[in-house]
């Protein structure tokens, strides 16, 4: 499984972008035992979103969790979900189409984010980070904290814990021995997020128990 993920993502010079959106799908859907809306579910639980917000999913795949996260916020809110691999924002646009919701999606890459200061009030990151390279997460989180309006919120999942310790079937077949979440904390304070709550996901996302999350707030003046 991981050599064919290999062969069907491209590397660039600040991560990686991934081609194969249908096989995505399925693979989240192996690797979730069957419980993607559940986790997706969940997910939405811990960004506290609430109706009439505006959202923006960074690294948005095929759609899946802005879908959710339309859901959530309701006709009055606003979700945008963007993405480097242009296969992944068609399969999403496809989704969103057929589900006949109002959810934009665009081809970008999360270093430099096409929104003015202070459009958000949240941001979701979900298994996006560890694609990218140690400067590149830096660059992605100096724009999320632009773009959200202070107060706003940033949740990142992401693989977390010593790398020796993780033992779930997932990380087997991932390539995420480049990040601990934990360890981004003092970036996250660095740019002007500052974590709320953090954990594992194990409790409430089943087999997924190698990946964390963090919950971060925006201080009041970007840096």
């Amino acid at each position: 499984m991981r050599d064919v993920a290999r062969q069907n993502a491209t590397p660039h010079q600040t991560g990686t972008i991934l081609h194969w959106a249908f096989g995505y799908d399925l693979l989240v859907g192996l690797l979730s035992l069957g419980r993607e809306r559940t986790y997706r579910e969940n997910t939405v639980k811990l960004a506290k979103l609430k109706t009439g917000e505006a959202v923006l999913d960074i690294g948005c795949g095929t759609g899946t969790l802005a879908i959710a996260a339309k859901r959530q916020v309701g006709p009055t809110g606003r979700v945008y979900g963007i993405d480097a691999s242009p296969e992944m924002i068609d399969r999403a646009r496809k989704k969103a189409k057929k589900g006949q919701l109002d959810i934009t999606f665009e081809n970008v890459f999360v270093q430099e984010l096409p929104f003015p200061d202070s459009t958000f009030d949240a941001v979701l990151s979900v298994t996006m980070l560890h694609h990218l390279s140690r400067e590149a997460r830096r660059q992605c989180l100096r724009e999320v904290r632009r773009v959200l309006k202070p107060g706003g919120r940033l949740l990142a999942i992401d693989f977390g814990g010593p790398v020796g310790n993780r033992h779930s079937w997932i990380s087997r077949f991932h390539r995420h021995g480049k990040i601990d979440l934990n360890q981004m904390v003092p970036v996250l304070n660095e740019v002007g997020l500052h974590s709320v709550e953090s954990g594992t996901l194990e409790r409430n996302f089943g087999p997924l128990s190698d990946l964390h999350f963090i919950l971060a707030v925006a201080s009041e003046q970007t840096t």
